[in-house]
């Protein structure tokens, strides 16, 4: 596991998309997992403006979808396909034909888990994950508690969960779905890269958990200790509970250029 301490928000975005515009590079039809919420935002912005510029090529790009809400049609503009489309697709000039993502209206919601690991299977597994971390240290939607060999399955979000996402509703708690489809840890470890970016203060103590603490399903993030090619990209503030970080700061120093993310 690689800690990469950056000054703030957007120089972590830039960083970041630029590790994506290099696997761009070398591989023109990757799958790149991205994850939702705000924390990514930086991320995608970054690798937009490269693509506008002509600085990556992304035609050939290829999306998948980490987790969805339960109920929420695909035109609901806080379903995480809607939020996909709107902040990773049309920005980088990609359609619908360039995503996979579980079907979170699905009859058979069981069957519609498993169909989404066969697809991610099929597709050449996921080359790069991007990761975001919930304040209690979940991954996805792998609440605290969840197996560490989980599938791509359905979850109860707990309370703390829906409190943090009420700010997508109106700040209402009670709009937010009960439950989800995630991929799951187990799952997320398959993939060739894993790229957890966190920042804010209120992310700090999940950090420390998931680099520091030991590996436990009490903590999902703790699992990115046992993937071989797993980078932690945080600011100043998220870092601040690190008992390590100078160290990480030394290290990160020292990398060869040729290594990059």
């Amino acid at each position: 596991m690689e800690v990469v301490i950056v000054a703030d928000a957007r120089s972590g975005g830039d960083l970041v998309a630029e590790a994506v515009a290099s696997l761009i590079d070398r591989r023109p039809d990757a799958l790149l997992g991205v994850a939702t919420g705000s924390t990514p935002a930086p991320v995608y912005e970054a690798l937009a403006a490269r693509a506008r510029s002509g600085r990556v090529d992304t035609k050939a790009l290829r999306i998948a979808q980490l987790d969805e809400y339960v109920g929420l049609p695909p035109e609901h503009p806080e379903s995480y396909r809607a939020v996909i489309r709107r902040e990773v697709l049309e920005p980088l000039g990609l359609d619908d034909d360039a995503f996979l993502g579980p079907d979170g209206m699905a009859a058979d919601l069981s069957e519609a888990c498993s169909a989404y690991d066969r697809a991610l299977a099929a597709a050449g597994g996921v080359d790069l994950q991007l990761l975001g971390i919930g304040t209690d240290g979940h991954i996805g939607f792998n609440e605290p508690c969840s197996s560490l060999a989980s599938r791509t399955r359905i979850k109860t979000l707990t309370r703390r969960t829906r409190r943090d996402n009420a700010r997508f509703f109106d700040d209402d708690e009670e709009r937010v779905p009960r439950h989800v489809i995630t991929q799951g840890v187990g799952t997320i470890l398959e993939a060739r890269h894993l790229v957890l970016f966190a920042t804010g203060e209120g992310k700090a103590e999940a950090v420390a958990a998931a680099v520091e603490g030991p590996v436990s399903a009490a903590c999902p993030a703790s699992a990115l200790q046992l993937h071989p090619h797993a980078t932690i990209v945080v600011d100043e503030a998220a870092a601040s509970a690190l008992t390590r970080a100078d160290y990480f700061r030394q290290a990160y120093a020292a990398k060869p250029d040729w290594q990059g993310l």
